[in-house]
């Protein structure tokens, strides 16, 4: 009897146990996100002084139709006051070849039905082609120089100047070739910067008379 009654006081329990539930709640959580566009920093190629000038802009893309866009739109107000034009002829095309091989110089790019290498416009190259930085830039300490250039025994000069026009740095550069054969270039300019606006200026100095030639100008502004 006390087994039968420990039994029937059990049943009751157990059927208490078997009566809990489980509920699941399921939450949604809405995630918004805002889509950018990436801009690549890209370089145009346009006439200064009769050679070919790159200067800097910002596209989607880096492809072919995007390049032409951004050289099409031609000069800035500030470019064109610092000399820089929208060539034609010939012009155009050497600004078009420089502005499509600016990823690989060596390499040849075809425009107007033709291939043309950049060699093909060493006559509308300056003797200092400076290449970075370009007009306008912010640039900090140290600075990168570099470009390509065709001078007498491959050198030529930099200075760099704040805004009152004294001197920060001064020295000369060497190419890998020159005197008939373009060549490249690659230094690292240190200086203490003074913040504010100056410039750079590259020029070769004349084995005749020791006087600035090719003198190529370039506004700069410096981080403090």
């Amino acid at each position: 009897m006390r087994r039968l009654w420990f039994l029937a006081l059990l049943l009751p329990l157990a059927a208490a146990c078997g009566s809990t539930k489980t509920v699941t709640v399921t939450t949604t959580k809405t995630v918004t996100q805002t889509a950018t566009t990436a801009k690549n920093d890209v370089r145009v190629y346009f006439m200064r002084d009769g050679k070919v000038g790159p200067v800097a802009r910002e596209a989607e893309t880096t492809d072919r139709t995007a390049l032409l866009a951004a050289l099409e739109a031609g000069p800035t107000d500030a470019e064109r006051a610092i000399g820089l034009t929208q060539g034609t002829g010939n012009e155009r095309t050497a600004e078009e070849v420089y502005t499509l091989s600016q990823f690989a110089p060596q390499q040849a790019v075809d425009v107007g039905g033709r291939s043309y290498t950049r060699a093909d416009f060493e006559d509308l190259t300056p003797a200092i082609l400076v290449e970075a930085p370009l007009p306008f830039a912010t640039v900090s300490a140290p600075l990168r120089l570099r470009g390509t250039a065709n001078t007498f025994e491959a050198t030529f000069e930099y200075e760099l100047l704040d805004s009152n026009g004294k001197t920060l740095a001064k020295h000369f550069v060497t190419a890998t070739s020159g005197s008939g054969t373009r060549g490249t270039y690659d230094i690292t300019i240190r200086f203490a910067s003074p913040g504010g606006a100056g410039k750079l200026l590259v020029y070769e100095l004349s084995a005749k008379d020791g006087s600035r030639i090719h003198q190529v100008e370039i506004p700069l502004t410096f981080t403090g």
